[in-house]
């Protein structure tokens, strides 16, 4: 004779009347509009930060060749370096950072209208990108670090 499995029960979400949700509501709205302006704060924090002037000579491998540091601007003025999860010998980058790149492609052509480059970054040998980045289906510019310090020197590791 088996024994008799008891089926757990999970808890769904509290059903209230409508008075009560807009009360509830409106409390998580204060909460979401605060939000909001913290974020905008940060932002503007960020945007205020002093540049670094790079003086360190980085050089990364990318599809045609070796480039530097400059010229993974692309002729633009300003650049945008993502760091990708993707260490030598990896089978599989970064769930998150996957996630993040399935949206990268779209966004590429509104950065450049904006005198914009984005460039990917990962520690992993340029043929170990280059085939994640094929199965993947991206066409984003992406270039291999790991023969420098680049990911170290800015704690990207």
């Amino acid at each position: 004779m088996q024994p008799k499995l008891e089926k757990s029960k999970m808890e769904g979400p509290r059903i209230v009347p409508q008075a009560e949700w807009l009360e509830a509501r409106k409390e998580l709205l204060k909460k979401e509009k605060e939000f909001s302006r913290l974020r905008d704060e940060l932002s503007r924090q960020r945007r205020e930060m002093p540049w670094e002037k790079v003086e360190k000579a980085y050089v990364f491998d990318g599809p045609k060749g070796k480039e530097t540091l400059a010229d993974l601007f692309g002729g633009r003025s300003q650049l945008i370096v993502y760091h990708f999860m993707l260490g030598p010998g990896w089978k599989e980058g970064c769930p998150s950072c996957s996630f993040i790149s399935d949206h990268i492609d779209g966004s590429v052509v509104h950065l450049a209208a904006r005198d914009v480059r984005l460039v990917v970054v990962s520690r992993a040998p340029l043929a170990e990108i280059e085939a994640f980045k094929k199965r993947m289906g991206w066409r984003f510019d992406w270039v291999s670090s790991n023969a420098t310090d680049f990911n170290y020197d800015y704690r990207y590791r």
